[in-house]
C-alpha cells in the first residue's frame, strides 16, 4: 500500500507499466477461475465498507450469501470490510447451521469496525474455529482502498492496482445479479455503473438489480424510486430491478433468473 502511494506521487513508466502487467494478469487468472461457473450463478453484494459487524444488516448479509452458496452461487464482492465481509464470511460458513454462522458473527462482533485492532485477529479466531470451507467464493479489492483490511474469508483473491478496472470488472462478471445492501457514495457510484452495463446490455444481457433494504433506497437514499421512473418513462432499458427486506425474496428473485 505504502508502494501503491508513493508511485500515485511519481508516476514513472516503469511503475505504471508494471502495475498493468500485474492487472492484466490478475483479470485473465480471475476469468481463467470463473470460466468453470455457470455465468448466471455469479452475483455480487455490494455495500458500506463502514458496515458494522453488530449491526443487523451485517448478519443478514452473512446469511444470505450463505443460503446462496448452499445453493449453488459464486459470491463475489469488492473483497473488504462491512457488506463486502459479511458476503465471504457467509459463503465462508455455508454447509453449517445458521446458528453457526451467527456464532461466527458474535466472535466477530468483538471488533465492530475495520479499524478496530482486534479487527483481523478475529476473524482469524473464527476461520481456526470452523476451518476447512467446502465452499469458494472470490473478493476483488483494490490497492486504491488499501487502507481498508482485505477480508481473509474471501477464499479467492483478485486485487487490482486500478480501480477502475477492478470496478467495472466486478460488476461485469456479476453476470447472476447484483444485490446492493445501504452504502454510501461509493455504493451509489456502483449502481449507477451497473445501471448503464444493464440498460446498454453491455455484456450480452441485462442481470438483475436487487436493492435490500425498502427503507434505506426509497428514504435514506432514494434512488430506487427514481431509477423506476426513469424506466417506466422510457428513459433506460432492460432493467431487471428488485426491492426487498427479506432474504427470501432476494433468492427467489435471483433463482428466476438463473432458471
Amino acid at each position: 500500500y505504502d508502494y501503491y502511494r508513493e508511485s500515485r506521487k511519481n508516476l514513472s513508466i516503469k511503475d505504471t507499466l508494471a502495475q498493468r502487467l500485474h492487472d492484466h494478469s490478475i483479470t485473465d487468472s480471475l476469468h481463467e477461475y470463473i470460466a468453470s461457473f455457470d455465468e448466471r450463478k455469479l452475483v455480487a453484494i455490494m455495500g458500506g465498507h463502514g458496515i458494522l459487524r453488530t449491526e443487523h444488516i451485517y448478519r443478514q448479509v452473512a446469511l444470505l450469501s450463505k443460503s446462496l452458496t448452499e445453493q449453488g452461487y459464486l459470491m463475489l464482492s469488492g473483497g473488504g470490510p462491512g457488506a463486502m465481509e459479511a458476503t465471504h464470511l457467509g459463503a465462508w460458513m455455508a454447509g453449517r447451521g445458521d446458528n453457526e454462522c451467527l456464532r461466527a458473527v458474535g466472535i466477530l462482533s468483538a471488533a465492530p469496525r475495520y479499524s478496530d485492532e482486534g479487527w483481523l485477529s478475529s476473524a482469524f479466531e473464527v476461520m481456526e474455529r470452523f476451518p476447512d470451507p467446502p465452499f469458494d467464493s472470490l473478493g476483488i479489492p483494490t490497492w486504491h482502498y488499501g487502507h481498508e483490511l482485505p477480508t481473509p474469508f474471501a477464499t479467492k483473491i483478485a486485487k487490482y492496482f486500478e480501480n477502475s478496472i477492478r470496478e467495472e470488472g466486478l460488476l461485469a462478471i456479476a453476470k447472476g445479479g447484483v444485490v446492493f445492501t445501504p452504502g454510501s457514495a461509493g455504493t451509489l457510484q456502483e449502481v449507477f455503473q451497473d445501471l448503464a452495463q444493464n440498460h446498454y446490455e453491455s455484456y450480452g444481457y441485462a442481470s438483475p438489480m436487487i436493492f435490500l433494504d425498502k427503507h434505506f433506497w426509497t428514504t435514506e437514499r432514494p434512488v430506487y424510486p427514481v431509477i423506476g421512473e426513469m424506466a417506466e418513462r422510457g428513459y433506460l432499458h432492460h432493467l431487471n430491478l428488485g426491492l426487498y427486506d427479506n432474504n427470501e425474496e432476494v433468492i427467489a428473485h435471483l433463482k428466476k433468473f438463473s432458471e
